[in-house]
């Protein structure tokens, strides 16, 4: 009997997922265990495993459509096996479209009683929306970045219409039907809504004007009667109109790029490094341009010279003149900007602070680089002390849950990690139990994988506790805002040679200042003094907390 695949609940936060890639089409076999599509969530891309044998019968969701949790996804069963029945009653996605294995709605609806025929205009038959995807739990918007196609442009299947960045990451916008761009309803540098209509594909000539204009009027949002009676809202939401805007917001983003083979996030660090991305050697496939491409790239002056690329100053205006630069909010710092808010200002913070003697843990770290099949940082080595010190300060491994406070009887260590798109903090698990060279290869591996954005949820959810190293910066000592469950987070600063007396003269030591902020409803502060001073012990005699 014929199974329905659906969208399964990836992580704790999850709504909705958005169908990046399909590896298989109907038609194809597939066996329990083959990976049919990859879905973005707001801050992985997961890959959505098969669990049945028998042929793939049916696709509910188009690539680059999002899906909500438990909605259908695809059909499996036997070959030419009536699975209709199965989808009867299904909750479909709301962005998902008719693929051809359906039959697709009449164009045009007989006019009811309760249908309003005179105010709703239907999609030209052969023509597709694209709408913008939920990406993330807390996207409201996506804006456009750039336009990699006009109207009146051929488009493939394959191709890749936009670039849309989102709070969390900047995603392509890939056609999904051969035909010609009729309409693009957002400009590049402007904001749309979720599921708003970005753009319609269809066939060349097709006249989408009197639709475009029923979408924005508001009438396609009219409640119609279906077949069965039941009324439905239509699928359709309001385009949102142009927002205000000035005449030079990245006026020259859809042409300066638009034919170089480039991964979105490549696209906009050449932007922000002011770098010609069409100078740029690619290194993926099909001489495509990858972060790392962007991040060695050494541009060359007229004499073959390399030069290092920097961002590009602001412009200065003349003595005595003022002037300014109005910088628009990306979607992820909107995002860093409310949820740091919220805690800065829900948590009660206090701050501790204490100074390290590093002269052991320098030697300890070296001998144990002779030895260890991956080279230890100092980080790794705060990790562990942290979580040994954790096991005697159980209040600061805590949480606070509104009307309780839960002790967690596990210990999993985020290390917050500065990408250029905003922070992500992947968590090295059960740190207390694992050594030195087991922390070091999990959050060697853990900052690639986070760095090329194949992160899983839970990878970079589920932390006790958070450190935050500035000290390879140069920064000496700051304040860190609590990450939240976490009731304290630790802010880690550089490890700097001091002069001391030493007996009857004076020599040179290696410190390094801890604070610790807290959330002053779980922890107190001879609780979060206590830990520190542990910690203090640990990282100031490492064989102690080895044995």
């Amino acid at each position: 009997m014929a199974e329905v695949i659906r969208m399964p609940l990836m992580s704790d936060t999850m709504t909705e997922g958005v169908i990046s890639e399909w590896h298989k089409k109907v038609g194809d076999k597939v066996k329990a265990g083959d990976v049919l599509a990859d879905v973005e969530t707001d801050k992985a891309t997961m890959e959505l495993e098969n669990y049945v044998d028998g042929t793939l019968l049916y696709i509910g969701v188009e690539k680059g459509k999002a899906a909500k949790v438990d909605g259908v996804l695809a059909v499996v069963g036997k070959e030419g096996e009536d699975y209709k029945a199965l989808l009867d009653g299904a909750a479909a996605p709301k962005a998902a479209a008719p693929t051809t294995a359906q039959p697709a709605p009449a164009p045009a609806q007989p006019a009811t009683s309760n249908a309003q025929p005179t105010t709703k205009v239907a999609l030209p038959a052969g023509a597709k929306e694209i709408r913008m995807p939920l990406l993330s739990d807390t996207m409201t918007e996506g804006k456009i970045v750039s336009w990699n196609k006009k109207v009146g442009d051929a488009v493939k299947g394959d191709d890749v219409l936009a670039d849309v960045e989102t709070d969390k990451a900047t995603m392509e916008v890939v056609g999904y039907e051969e035909g010609t761009l009729l309409y693009i309803g957002v400009e590049a540098g402007q904001a749309a809504k979720v599921n708003s209509i970005i753009a319609i594909v269809g066939k060349p000539g097709t006249d989408v004007s009197a639709y475009v204009a029923a979408e924005k009027s508001g009438a396609n949002a009219a409640k119609t009667t279906t077949d069965n009676g039941q009324q439905t809202t239509a699928q359709s939401n309001q385009a949102v109109a142009p927002q205000p805007t000035t005449s030079n917001q990245q006026p020259s983003t859809p042409n300066s790029d638009s034919r170089v083979k480039a991964s979105p996030l490549a696209k906009k660090l050449a932007a922000e490094k002011g770098i010609d991305i069409s100078k740029v050697n690619g290194s993926g496939d099909n001489g495509r341009i990858t972060k790392k491409d962007i991040d060695s790239f050494k541009p060359t002056t007229d004499n073959g010279q390399q030069t290092t690329a920097t961002k590009a100053a602001p412009a200065f205006v003349a003595a005595g003149q003022e002037g300014y630069t109005d910088v628009q909010l990306t979607q992820m710092r909107k995002v860093i900007a409310r949820r740091l808010g919220e805690s800065k200002f829900t948590a009660p913070h206090f701050y501790l602070t204490i100074e390290v003697n590093m002269d052991n843990a320098m030697k300890a770290r070296t001998a144990i680089n002779e030895i260890s099949p991956v080279k230890v940082s100092f980080n790794d080595m705060i990790i562990k002390a942290s979580a040994v010190a954790l096991r005697q300060h159980p209040d600061v491994n805590s949480s606070w849950m509104g009307d309780f406070i839960r002790q967690n009887h596990h210990i999993h260590i985020g290390s917050a990690l500065a990408l250029p798109e905003g922070l992500i903090v992947p968590v090295i698990r059960f740190a207390d139990q694992k050594s030195l060279s087991q922390i070091a290869a999990d959050a060697k591996s853990l900052y690639q994988k986070a760095k090329d954005k194949k992160l899983q949820p839970a990878e970079f959810t589920g932390n006790t506790f958070t450190i935050s190293n500035l000290g390879m910066m140069d920064i000496e000592e700051f304040t860190a805002i609590i990450n939240p469950p976490d009731s304290a987070i630790l802010a880690v600063g550089k490890i700097k040679e001091i002069v001391v007396k030493k007996g009857e003269g004076f020599g040179t030591t290696n410190v390094m200042r801890l604070t610790l902020s807290c959330d002053h409803r779980s922890v107190d502060g001879a609780v979060g003094a206590a830990f520190l001073q542990t910690l203090k012990k640990y990282l100031e005699n490492p064989v102690t907390m080895l044995a």
